[in-house]
């Protein structure tokens, strides 16, 4: 029989996060342009709307950089990217594997940002 889930309190997934993405590459975050990071617990009916079973730990809501045309961004809202505190830590059972999951978790929904699809991301190891 597995553990049961580790769960961190809410301060400690953010700060996490914030962990995770100070550790992303310069290159990469210098080139994230009006982009709004969220922790969530849960992700609500509509973002799961979209999912085949499973469970959603994260998810990219904008337009990809290579979508976008000439003009973008002029009293544009931002792109958003989630992350789901519950999903992450029910599929995690000691504390290294949801920091490893919210790293994977970030990179993946940065990736669907700079216009990666579902099976590249996964072939670079990135959920």
């Amino acid at each position: 029989m597995s553990p049961d889930p580790v769960w961190l309190s809410r301060q400690e997934f953010e700060d996490a996060v914030g962990d995770a993405l100070d550790a992303v590459p310069t290159q990469f975050l210098d080139r994230l342009d009006n982009v709004v990071f969220q922790v969530e617990d849960e992700p609500t009916p509509e973002q799961l709307a979209d999912v085949a079973g499973g469970e959603l730990l994260g998810l990219y809501v904008g337009v990809a950089l290579p979508d976008r045309g000439e003009g973008y961004g002029w009293g544009s809202l931002p792109d958003r990217i989630y992350l789901f505190s519950g999903p992450i830590q029910r599929l995690s059972r000691t504390r290294e594997e949801v920091v490893e999951q919210i790293r994977v978790t970030l990179l993946h929904e940065i990736g669907h940002y700079f216009g990666i699809d579902d099976h590249r991301l996964h072939e670079l190891g990135w959920g």
